[in-house]
């Protein structure tokens, strides 16, 4: 890297750093109240929270895990970008505003409503901190990746210090600012990816003359497989001659991410406590719509994105080549989106290369930032308001009180995302993303579903939901090639350690539906009957009323 490259990238860093700790200290100025912590106090409009979910979600696995999966494998990559984008519709349909009317603040005050509070709370404040440290992993990961690339750095040490500074920002993002600082740089970077993505979109079309099928032909040619790039089998359900079973597992294996996908964001928690940052339902259903033309249209422009790098980046550059030593050149493909900014400025020496691949970094850093912020504020209030504030001080805590605890837990979150996300580097953030939505729809789908569609539903349903659904996400995967046995697993092949005997990287095909049936099971197999509460909630989730008042459960 040119040392005009270097600088520039840390320049904008710096500006945006501190553009965004200049937002959280107004923010932290501004609130009043737990609310305004937890919630924002519900005052933000459907534009704006559209824009915040729209950043929550459009991150380092959309920006550059997706463009890398598609640039390396063509049309399998394009796969997580349409299961990310058919999730909003159940989430809109199934989610949004029921969940709206009948909580407050996490996604445990709906499921408790009518359950016995402390085995409930608890268990849906257990699966927020999993969930949301999961998706953690995937974001500070590609933090490390994209910064050691615009700074030069080659040293694995230094991504770790780069993750190490991603975890104490988004530390000091929450504690200081909460929901509305949070919400505020959201917002802010989501329109500054949404601008970059147009900009470097125009410039891959540029190129080709406005021609899709140009751009094909030249990703598919330097892709190296011909029109094969272009077709299904490039990285799932690939047919391997003289092994029928493997296959057949490979097959399986899209069946069941592609399961999660679409079910995992109906369950993501920081997802989930953004319908409470608005005043009303019907401001929640506009944010929905706000969000779903966002994500759309940058998920449109992935394809752009992803097959504009494969066609202009050269392929050992992208991760398939090998260095002069042997060693793989960045083999998960999370840098490609940065790459392609780089040729599209005119390629590396060059001062609009320079320039390009700065400022592309320096918002999709930017964008790694606000979600992280968005997945510790989540799993903290979880913590604070379901676990500490209604478990452990049995509801006598005050509003300070709770506030603390929850910036005790955002402290103790973050760092134990750092440790686990300098443990991950070698994997994909989609990939690790994917992981993430397979363990959300497990655990905390099934309990939210069955809360509000199911008359008799009880307590031990919603415990067996939770804990079943997470449990087996969770042993799964330590059972398979993600944790140990493979060459890009969790655990090195050099270690020794090898209890790879479950073929499947994503269990979402066989753990979301044992989270539906563990829910069914200890519904039945309880006394317990909570069907005279279920009309109360089933009149909140329809109309909102009675907002803020206690319910009457035990």
């Amino acid at each position: 890297m040119t040392v005009d490259t270097t600088l520039l990238a840390t320049s904008l860093f710096v500006l945006f750093i501190l553009v965004t700790l200049f937002m959280v200290y107004r923010a932290n100025q501004q609130s009043k109240k737990s609310s305004d912590f937890f919630n924002a106090g519900g005052s933000l409009n459907g534009f704006q929270n559209g824009l915040a979910i729209s950043a929550d979600y459009m991150s380092a696995a959309s920006f550059l895990g997706i463009a890398g999966l598609i640039s390396l494998f063509g049309f399998d990559g394009f796969l997580y970008s349409i299961g990310f984008l058919v999730a909003w519709l159940l989430a809109l349909l199934l989610v949004a505003e029921p969940l709206r009317n009948s909580g407050r603040f996490t996604m445990g005050d709906v499921v408790s409503f009518r359950m016995s509070q402390r085995p409930v709370r608890t268990a849906a404040a257990t699966s927020t901190v999993i969930v949301s440290v999961f998706y953690l992993l995937a974001q500070m990961v590609g933090a490390g990746a994209l910064v050691a690339l615009l700074l030069g750095f080659t040293d694995p040490a230094a991504k770790n210090w780069i993750i190490v500074g991603v975890g104490l920002l988004m530390i000091l993002y929450v504690t200081v600012g909460g929901m509305r600082g949070t919400s505020y740089v959201q917002i802010t970077q989501a329109f500054l990816l949404i601008t970059g993505a147009t900009a470097m979109t125009v410039m891959v079309l540029w190129n080709f003359n406005f021609d899709l099928t140009g751009l094909l032909d030249k990703a598919a040619e330097m892709s190296g497989q011909g029109m094969a790039f272009l077709e299904p089998g490039g990285r799932f359900g690939v047919d391997i001659v003289g092994d029928p079973v493997a296959t057949l597992i490979g097959k399986i294996d899209l069946i069941s991410l592609a399961l999660a996908l679409v079910l995992g964001t109906a369950g993501l928690p920081h997802i989930l406590i953004r319908f409470y940052t608005v005043p009303s339902s019907k401001v929640a259903r506009k944010s929905v719509n706000w969000a779903i033309g966002n994500i759309g249209a940058f998920y449109l422009m992935t394809i752009a994105l992803g097959f504009g790098a494969a066609a202009l980046v050269p392929r050992e550059v992208l991760g398939m080549g090998l260095n002069d030593d042997g060693s793989v050149v960045n083999r998960s493909g999370n840098v490609a989106a940065p790459q392609l900014a780089l040729e599209l400025g005119g390629g590396a020496g060059s001062l609009g290369g320079a320039i390009m691949l700065a400022f592309i970094g320096a918002i999709a850093f930017a964008v790694i930032l606000a979600t992280v912020s968005g997945l510790t504020l989540a799993s903290s209030t979880s913590f604070a308001h379901d676990l500490y504030a209604k478990v452990i001080r049995k509801g006598k805590a005050t509003e300070a009180e709770e506030v603390r605890a929850a910036r005790v837990a955002a402290l103790v979150i973050g760092l134990l995302a750092i440790v686990l996300a300098i443990s991950a580097q070698g994997l994909n953030v989609a990939f690790l993303v994917g992981l993430a939505f397979a363990i959300a729809a497990s655990g905390n789908l099934p309990a939210v579903l069955l809360t509000m569609f199911w008359k008799r539903f009880n307590t031990r349903g919603a415990v067996f939901a939770i804990y079943g659904g997470l449990g087996a996400a969770l042993f799964l995967l330590i059972l398979s090639p993600n944790f140990t046995g493979a060459a890009n697993s969790f655990i090195p092949l050099e270690t020794g350690i090898d209890i790879n005997i479950f073929p499947l990287r994503n269990p979402g095909l066989i753990s979301i539906p044992f989270g539906f049936f563990m829910g069914w099971l200890g519904t039945v197999t309880s006394n317990e009957n909570t069907s005279a509460y279920y009309a109360e909630l089933e009149v909140r989730s329809l109309t909102g009323a009675d907002i803020g008042k206690p319910s009457s459960n035990k």
